[in-house]
């Protein structure tokens, strides 16, 4: 049986958001059994949503889809803050804070080259 594919499938950034759901699933899964509605949950929940607005965004018209990737900016900008409390938490080592934010720098790089790109193609449009 054939493999069906949706568009936003095939875009990096959404293939690197989901590499960074599984690294997020795989840490907060080592977090106390205390935080399991708190951090871990609000962690997973924003490392989700990176991937859902990339997806969700990408089939709308390029002004839409520019303001879906700013909302996974947003969520983002939401997981660096959520591995910052892990780490001061010691919940987290600093070489998995560094990993964390390494893999968040390269995602948020690539969305803002995305929207630069959409805004471009918008202006020429205008």
């Amino acid at each position: 049986m054939k493999n069906i594919k949706f568009q936003f499938e095939d875009l990096k950034v959404y293939n690197k958001a989901l590499d960074f759901i599984d690294l997020v699933y795989k840490i907060a899964d080592t977090f106390p059994n205390s935080e399991k509605f708190g951090l871990s949950s609000q962690f997973t929940r924003a490392s989700v949503s990176i991937a859902l607005n990339i997806a969700e965004g990408s089939s709308d018209t390029d002004k839409q889809f520019n303001r879906f990737l700013q909302m996974a900016l947003d969520s983002v900008n939401e997981c660096v803050v959520c591995s910052t409390i892990a780490k001061r938490q010691n919940y987290i080592s600093e070489d998995i804070e560094n990993q964390l934010r390494e893999r968040l720098v390269e995602l948020s790089k690539m969305i803002t080259s995305l929207q630069k790109y959409l805004k471009t193609k918008i202006s020429s449009n205008d």
